[in-house]
């Protein structure tokens, strides 16, 4: 699968497409183009020495298919369901591809997928009061055909034992459950993805880091840079950028106008861990909270069934933690190197805009132990300190977007960005990019390739995802794109009783 070039050879090797990045985002496009057009040479590039080390590998998210089930930051207004579904939809339309590339054989679902119910919990009037609004907005959705609401406490104890036993009672409760939710393992996704982009005749380089990206006169991109060998070059027709925190970075060594202004601020991320095999198989859902008062939205906190190779596990946090690294393997001037004249006052007008963010940050790094403890116990009273532990998650890219009313807007999401002449492209920001990767390539097939999308692609993609299409997305829709194949069926069927 890997590559490495004598550093005798200088000749720049020849491709069709440029994959800058060994995550989710690359292996997505790269089995599409694989698909479309499995004659092209495909050569993807990872500065690691293994895909998926970065924000896709399973221990730096939470594995959750993002559907908008649990989510309660996509509905800040419980009567606006609209960003909810719209997430659901996508997610839908992910869904929809792997499930397509299983029929043809080209994905084993159990080995990256599994069922967890998705839930929320709520504690106190207010919050009980907002659940309950929330449920009533969604169920009119098609999208969330399925979900059930409760302020019974024995009804929760049998969707989540774990969150109700030891719980003092009396305080108000309210939870709500949609039994198809999933537990992603985007590491192994990201490995099968990318398998069906070297069986086609694809490459992957591991080990080497891209420096710089220039464009030739007449039309096609040199990518440069370095691996253990010496240097290396590739003239590319196509470059796509999904190098995730470093995507900014590459795009603006391109000198691509398109994202001048634009910036990210660097937010981090612990969970903590329990391997317990015995704790870990009394809790078969992914159990979300609502974020603190003044709390940003990242900040949700969430106790989740994990499966990572085939391992029962179980997750809690998000802590957040600080650095100016850009990847959680990057070096700490990454932050720096971003910085432009252009970009300045966007991200100083961005920092004063949240500042109740930064009181978080602040209150969370001099946070210790016993109050991260303290906030697990809130959701798993009976929890032992013994059972877990304090492990590193992802770095993200937060990303920054310039506005002319407010200068910068720090923007929840992923922003898809693309030259004039549609020969390169990247994708700046964070969550829930996994989860609606396929929606995000999709797009960029559009744009990037025009003619071909126009000729024949638009109708192998829509033949593949049904949800592609120009649909109107009522309950029939749902029913009629949902497609009953390997991926939807061979979960493994544990969901709470009602």
């Amino acid at each position: 699968m890997s590559r490495n070039r004598s550093a005798s050879d200088t000749s720049p090797t020849e491709a069709d497409v440029v994959l800058i990045g060994g995550g989710i985002m690359s292996a997505t496009l790269g089995s599409m183009l694989s698909v479309l057009a499995p004659e092209w040479r495909i050569i993807v590039l990872e500065k690691a020495s293994a895909l998926a080390t970065e924000s896709s590998g399973p221990w730096n998210n939470a594995g959750t298919g993002h559907t908008g089930f649990c989510e309660l930051n996509y509905m800040p207004n419980p009567a606006n369901g609209e960003k909810a579904a719209t997430i659901a939809r996508q997610f839908h339309i992910s869904r929809q591809w792997w499930a397509y590339l299983a029929d043809t054989g080209l994905l084993q679902p159990d080995a990256f997928i599994h069922s967890a119910a998705h839930m929320d919990v709520v504690f106190g009037r207010r919050d009980v009061d907002y659940l309950r609004r929330r449920y009533e907005t969604l169920s009119a959705e098609p999208m969330f055909t399925g979900m059930r609401y409760t302020d019974d406490p024995a009804i929760i104890e049998r969707w989540a034992p774990l969150v109700m036993r030891g719980r003092e009672p009396g305080e108000p409760i309210a939870a709500t459950l949609h039994p198809d939710g999933t537990d992603i393992d985007f590491g192994a996704l990201t490995g099968a993805l990318t398998r069906i982009v070297t069986d086609r005749g694809g490459q992957v380089w591991l080990g080497h880091e891209v420096r710089a990206l220039s464009q030739n006169s007449d039309g096609p991109w040199l990518v440069s840079g370095r691996n253990s060998d010496g240097d290396f070059a590739i003239r590319a027709h196509k470059v796509f950028v999904g190098a995730g925190g470093h995507a900014l970075r590459i795009l603006q060594r391109a000198n691509l106008p398109e994202v001048r202004g634009y910036a990210v601020l660097p937010v981090g991320a612990a969970f903590l861990r329990c391997a317990d095999a015995a704790v870990a198989a009394q809790h078969t859902t992914k159990v979300y909270g609502q974020a603190p008062v003044g709390a940003p939205p990242m900040s949700v906190p969430h106790l989740d069934k994990r499966v990572v190779r085939g391992r029962p596990y179980l997750m809690f946090g998000p802590y957040a933690t600080f650095s100016t690294k850009l990847l959680k393997q990057g070096r700490w001037v990454d932050f720096f190197t971003t910085v432009r004249w252009h970009n300045v006052h966007v991200i100083a007008a961005a920092l004063v805009q949240n500042l109740t963010l930064i009181r978080y940050l602040i209150t969370q790094l001099i946070a210790g132990p016993r109050q991260q403890f303290r906030q697990l116990r809130r959701y798993y009273p009976h929890a032992k300190t013994a059972d877990w532990e304090l492990v590193p998650a992802g770095q993200r890219a937060q990303l920054i977007t310039p506005d002319p009313r407010r200068v910068g807007v720090l923007q929840q999401g992923t922003e898809l960005v693309v030259s004039a002449d549609r020969t390169i492209a990247g994708l700046l920001g964070a969550s829930p990019g996994a989860s609606t990767a396929v929606p995000i390539m999709i797009d960029a097939l559009q744009r990037c390739f025009p003619e071909q999308w126009h000729a024949t692609w638009h109708k192998t993609i829509t033949d593949a995802i049904p949800g592609a299409g120009d649909i109107t997305w009522d309950a029939a829709a749902v029913t009629n794109s949902a497609r009953t194949t390997a991926y939807s069926l061979r979960l493994d069927g544990s969901t709470p009783s009602s």
